[in-house]
């Protein structure tokens, strides 16, 4: 009906809209994680674990059965496991979802927004996540990044990206976004998500902007609680709107509402997912935005703890969503909505308007044309020389040197060649990529140097007869802890010591002051190896800090050789 990007044929869609049951229009409203591998076989696991979630053993028969408007793929779920079968895959969907008498194609779905979330790991291109790409500062770097990963994703038959992440983290021990966000700079988040918005959907796929109307300043996370968001109206504009507006004003497809209370939106201690002021009142109407909304997922605490499951995907229509993601129970959300309609607190007129919204987004991005992908598309576009060296390139502007006070670095293999690593050793975002430390070590080994990954236990009794110690942090708490008192053990032993904070920056403000101290925003392998560079001098420290650290560390800081 329409080639990717361009205006879809509105009669075609509105005849296409008429002639549904009502069934089939509320399960274009639906967005369901599947398990399985494959759409017709899968391993015998994940066909009990779709028996006993859906009634069915597979997630070809779950499409069919519930007229499924778009699948979500996780790791979790077994989707992920290599780009040929992830291709395979969305094949499989998309023939089950053809086969129906509406054949209308599936939009396919999943949170690939690099960095601490990946989905999809090697071979696949893995690229800096948000934060790493507002210390580049480059809005064309955030741009081709989402080329890069929409491209690759369109390869695979996923036609829509959970990201760009569009909060601004203004408090620093927000539990859920952190480094997820590009900064605490409503201007420059902005920037960087109109950015990507252009590069994801130039590749052909949908991009999502997300968690509206901002999860940046919540202590509580919403997968757990019901967080809480106290900005004034005037805090919000300020603050917390502007990379939504840049969003809407790109031209996004797609923007996720979050589980999150704001009382100056909404005093009803509703979640904006099922605030009707928040969704349809200030998305809507003021910022003007006329893609399609889609909630955050749905089995999530944050917008189960008000009302039941059977309510909460009524009460997300009626606040003007669109998509209804990964309900806990899908049958009972089905049959919900269903009910609601026939009782007439929903009409079929609204279901209608969610409905051609969905249509026309799987029409702007050419799902009625070319549904289908090949082997041949992902041998071109997924984890190519091309993109894996640009992915590189970006990375080696993002580490941020932090402090440097001694001049120990950059390091120099003729005169300090002898290097342990040790510290924090995260599970990889995608499953593919790390241990961190034997990353590290062996990308330092690359450039000339010595370098021995050790466990944290064993690494100060270790030191000794090491020029330099590298000690990667993850997200190290406020007062006394372990990774503290593993850095205090290797200063002790007089051998220089350098911080790595591996995820969030504010690291360096907790723990005692080192000969040195980098932020790499992320653990994958394309951050650790630009941090090795750093570490080597082999290319000067470029990034910035696109959030204030406490302790002498304010936004805009980094150091360089």
């Amino acid at each position: 009906m329409a080639a990717p990007g361009r205006r879809p044929d509105a009669a075609a869609l509105r005849q296409l809209l008429d002639g549904m049951t009502l069934a089939e229009k509320v399960g274009q409203l639906f967005v369901s994680r599947v398990y399985g591998h494959s759409a017709t076989d899968p391993d015998p696991a994940d066909a009990e674990a779709n028996l006993a979630q859906f009634g069915v053993r597979t997630a070809a028969e779950l499409v069919s059965r519930h007229h499924l408007g778009g699948t979500i793929y996780f790791a979790w779920a077994h989707n992920t496991r290599a780009p040929l079968q992830i291709a395979a895959l969305s094949n499989g969907l998309q023939r089950a979802a053809l086969a129906a008498p509406s054949r209308i194609p599936l939009l396919i779905s999943t949170d690939q927004e690099h960095g601490i979330i990946a989905r999809i790991g090697r071979p696949a291109t893995l690229l800096p996540g948000a934060m790493a790409l507002g210390a580049g500062g480059s809005t064309a770097d955030a741009r081709r990044a989402a080329r890069i990963a929409g491209t690759e994703l369109a390869a695979l038959g996923i036609r829509q990206d959970y990201a760009p992440v569009a909060d601004v983290n203004t408090d620093p021990a927000n539990p859920v976004i952190g480094v997820r966000s590009f900064g605490s700079d409503p201007r420059a988040v902005a920037g960087l998500v109109a950015a990507q918005v252009r590069g994801y959907q130039a590749a052909g796929i949908a991009a999502t902007a997300k968690h509206f109307p901002g999860h940046g300043d919540t202590a509580t996370d919403s997968h757990v609680g019901l967080p809480v968001m106290d900005h004034t109206r005037a805090e919000w504009e300020r603050l917390d709107e502007p990379p939504f507006r840049s969003a809407v004003e790109s031209g996004i497809d797609v923007i996720m509402t979050a589980h999150i209370v704001v009382p100056s939106l909404d005093p009803s201690g509703d979640p904006a997912t099922l605030s009707r002021p928040v969704i349809t009142g200030v998305l809507r109407e003021r910022l003007g935005f006329r893609g399609v909304v889609v909630t955050d997922a749905l089995d999530m605490a944050g917008v189960r703890q008000k009302y039941g499951d059977e309510r909460v995907p009524v009460l997300a229509l009626k606040a003007g969503c669109d998509q209804l993601l990964n309900a806990p129970d899908l049958a009972l959300a089905q049959r919900s909505v269903l009910a609601a309609v026939r009782s007439g607190e929903l009409t079929e007129e609204r279901i209608g308007e969610s409905v051609l919204r969905i249509l026309e987004l799987k029409a702007r991005r050419g799902l009625f044309g070319d549904p289908y992908t090949s082997p041949e598309r992902v041998a071109a576009a997924v984890g190519t020389p091309a993109h894996l060296a640009a992915a590189d390139r970006i990375a080696a502007r993002t580490t941020t040197l932090l402090a440097n006070p001694r001049g120990l670095l950059p390091l120099d293999p003729a005169v300090c060649p002898r290097l342990l690593v040790t510290g924090a050793d995260p599970a990889s975002p995608s499953g593919t990529t790390g241990p961190p430390t034997a990353v590290l070590a062996r990308e330092l080994t690359a450039l000339g140097f010595t370098a021995t990954a050790v466990p944290a236990e064993r690494a100060p009794a270790a030191a000794p007869g090491h020029d330099a110690l590298l000690v990667c942090t993850y997200n190290v708490p406020e007062g006394a802890s372990p990774q503290r008192t593993l850095v205090t053990e290797l200063i002790a032993t007089g051998v220089p010591v350098v911080a790595l904070a591996v995820r969030n920056p504010y690291d360096a403000a907790r723990l005692p002051k080192c000969a040195a101290s980098l932020a790499t925003y992320s653990w994958t392998d394309v951050e650790l190896r630009a941090a090795a560079r750093v570490l080597a001098g082999a290319v000067r420290p470029a990034g910035r800090l696109p959030v204030p650290v406490p302790g002498g560390y304010p936004l805009g800081h980094g150091l360089t050789y």
